[in-house]
């Protein structure tokens, strides 16, 4: 491939970069703070009204007894439930709604309609040119991105003890809404979608490879994560079966030499059957390898921290790339 060679960029100033790019993706940022003021209306009236209102209907379902004929606020519950779960989707998305923005608008775009070119003959070198279009979205991308992760811990903190189907901290999806890890991705997202722009030099095709190559990051940080901090290991009795609530890493039962094998998974030696099979297997006790509630936050900041990882190497490689293309 031809290396392009970019014009040699004068001793003058940038003439207002921020205010033209403001100017050019005006449409996207009109779009980004329609979502945050949408969101954290959501996430407001999650954490306050909606909680007040399900916890409420949960006293008075307790307080029946479970009766059949027990009178209680369901809507209340219900509609805390479905809000819950918009709102968490909502912002588990913005990790992919960057990336595609960043690879197809941000600079995929560009590139293939040659308006990269034009800006550097306005005394803006490309390594310049790349830095602009980067800075303002990646502040704009983590402030938005951490004040909804905030606001749906905090909402799910309000209702974890008093609403009795709240998630646990080691769901999944909560997991990632209410944390820095999401932070994180989106403004890899942001990074890895400008690379995508830069590689393709199609808006079309720099979309779909943001959103996969962040897709694909977030599977193997959900596959890695269990694994990244030490688990604690809690044994119990064949009576009792796997014990320990928590992030799950894996459990099984203890031989009487110590080895570790696979649970059987039939029930417990309470089953007579089950029983046989265990006292077979020379089994002692179970073990179950997890992580408790204190081990949240290493959890969260070590994912963190490797994310922020591939998202400076993706800044490398883009710097990299820009340099290597205008010689």
């Amino acid at each position: 491939m031809t290396a392009l060679t970019a014009p040699a960029p004068t001793p003058a100033p940038a003439p207002h970069l921020l205010r033209w790019l403001i100017r050019l993706h005006r449409p996207a940022l009109y779009i980004w703070a329609a979502l945050l003021v949408v969101t954290t209306a959501t996430l407001l009236w999650l954490g306050g009204p909606l909680v007040d209102d399900a916890a409420a209907a949960w006293r008075e379902y307790n307080a029946c007894g479970g009766t059949p004929s027990c009178v209680y606020d369901q809507d209340a519950i219900v509609l805390y439930k479905d809000v819950y779960n918009y709102a968490t989707i909502a912002v588990l998305a913005l990790p992919f709604l960057v990336a595609a923005w960043a690879g197809a608008s941000l600079i995929g775009r560009e590139l293939e309609n040659g308006t990269d070119r034009l800006a550097w003959t306005q005394s803006v070198s490309p390594a310049r040119w790349l830095a602009a279009k980067l800075a303002a979205p990646a502040v704009l991308v983590t402030a938005g991105t951490g004040l909804l992760v905030l606001l749906h811990h905090l909402a799910w903190s309000a209702g974890r003890v008093e609403i009795d189907t709240a998630k646990p901290w080691y769901d999944s999806a909560t997991f990632y809404a209410g944390g820095p890890v999401t932070v994180a991705l989106a403004l890899t997202g942001l990074l890895v979608g400008a690379l995508a722009g830069l590689v393709l030099r199609r808006s079309l095709g720099a979309l779909g490879a943001g959103a996969v190559t962040v897709a694909g990051l977030w599977l193997a940080v959900q596959q890695a994560l269990p694994h990244l901090w030490p688990s604690d290991t809690r044994l119990s009795s064949l009576q009792q079966g796997p014990w320990g609530e928590g992030m799950a890493v894996g459990h099984g039962l203890v031989t009487a030499s110590g080895d570790r094998i696979a649970d059987p998974q039939c029930g417990g030696s309470f089953v007579a059957t089950c029983k046989v099979t265990l006292e077979r297997l020379d089994a002692t006790s179970y073990y179950n390898d997890y992580h408790p509630v204190s081990h949240y936050w290493p959890l969260q900041l070590t994912a963190t921290a490797i994310v922020l990882a591939v998202a400076a190497t993706a800044a490398l490689i883009a710097f990299r790339l820009v340099r290597h293309r205008t010689g």
